[in-house]
């Protein structure tokens, strides 16, 4: 979770979606929108057909899918595994524009921080190539991990 337009430093916006219990992505829009449908349209005019379609494709990610996040880029920093667990909504608080993470919907995570060594190979490889945008591993095997670790560290409900 890290915003395109502005230079912050890595992991700054992984940090205010942990902390408040979200998962998002930046690009502020010029009026607050109402529906998706009005914040889809509003990125495509604002930021390009690109945005539009990320946009589109992050509020449509089902709820209870997980997310893997890192909170900073040294090699001592953890990563953070959540689960979507409500809809897109548009966030244009103080801590939100301060960070530049607009949109963005709900988000347990788990209390525990992972090192590197404790990721599943493809996730691992998907935070190596770098990039700030909301991406899915392609691996056939993180999911299936991934779940593993969610039902080993999940706190009792």
């Amino acid at each position: 979770m890290q915003a395109r337009d502005r230079d912050l430093p890595r992991g700054a916006g992984a940090a205010f979606g942990v902390a408040h219990g979200l998962v998002g992505t930046g690009d502020a829009l010029d009026v607050v929108p109402a529906t998706l449908d009005e914040a889809v349209a509003a990125a495509t005019d604002r930021h390009g057909e690109k945005a539009g379609r990320m946009l589109r494709r992050f509020a449509e990610v089902p709820a209870g899918a997980f997310v893997w996040t890192r909170v900073g880029d040294a090699d001592d920093v953890p990563f953070r595994l959540g689960r979507i667990a409500g809809p897109w909504r548009y966030d244009d608080s103080p801590a939100a524009r301060e960070v530049g993470i607009h949109h963005v919907r709900p988000a347990d995570w788990l209390p525990r921080p992972f090192a590197e060594d404790e990721l599943p190979a493809g996730v691992a490889a998907t935070f190596g190539r770098g990039g700030r945008n909301f991406q899915r591993t392609h691996d056939e095997h993180a999911e299936e991990a991934t779940a593993a670790l969610w039902v080993a560290h999940a706190p009792p409900d």
